[in-house]
């Protein structure tokens, strides 16, 4: 193997060695701290009379579970899917099982989740 190759490799180590050493410290600000043992969750209530709870963020994929209005739920982080009433976040809510449920149906108690 060549000089220049071995450089090549030994840089590209070294580059990924120090990613792996940092990524700890960035994810833990994003998933509430690294000093913490589990990412933070965050909650909402159930506005709709029965919330159906999906594999997927559309109405399209597989229902997995309901919530029903009044109903507190945890919720892990946000993302886009389908628009649902003019809103298109969807939650994933961990609660027994995960699923996905329209943020257009869930109120937020206290801040806004992070993204997924």
């Amino acid at each position: 193997m060549s000089f220049r190759s071995r450089l090549a490799i030994s840089v590209a180590v070294g580059a990924l060695t120090a990613a792996a050493a940092a990524s700890p410290a960035v994810a833990g600000d994003d998933w509430g701290g690294h000093h913490e043992k589990h990412p933070k969750l965050y909650k909402g209530v159930v506005t709709a009379d029965t919330l159906l709870l999906r594999s997927a963020p559309h109405r399209g994929s597989h229902v997995i579970r309901t919530a029903h209005r009044g109903q507190v739920v945890k919720i892990f982080c946000k993302t886009v899917g389908q628009n649902i009433q003019g809103n298109p976040l969807w939650y994933l809510l961990p609660d027994g099982t995960w699923a996905w449920g329209s943020a257009r149906y869930i109120k937020n108690i206290g801040p806004a989740p992070r993204w997924c």
